[in-house]
């Protein structure tokens, strides 16, 4: 499969509402889910993970009870590209039908 170009963070977040960019000059888009327990977001995490897994393309992210806390960059575009705004929109369709607050 071959990766997509570099669009870049603010591109990408002009078409994610709930997004913001990177710190620290990292080329990524972040966000906050905050569910109503660990099973929601463990559940919102299981459906992520099976998707990513389809489109060989996996998050940066951590768990701590009902907050999953994502970063997402392609890292062999060094950035942001249409793989990051194909899995964000997932996980944002996801994170309604999963509760998020």
């Amino acid at each position: 499969m071959s990766r997509p170009v570099k669009i870049g963070a603010d591109a990408a977040l002009k078409r994610l509402p709930g997004w913001v960019g990177g710190s620290q000059g990292r080329d990524v888009i972040r966000r906050t889910y905050a569910f109503k327990d660990f099973n929601s977001a463990f559940g919102f995490m299981t459906r992520v993970a099976l998707m990513a897994d389809k489109l060989d393309h996996h998050p940066e992210w951590s768990n701590i009870y009902n907050n999953v806390e994502v970063t997402l960059a392609t890292h062999d575009a060094d950035g942001v590209t249409e793989l990051d705004v194909t899995l964000a929109t997932f996980m944002d369709e996801a994170a309604k039908g999963a509760g998020a607050r």
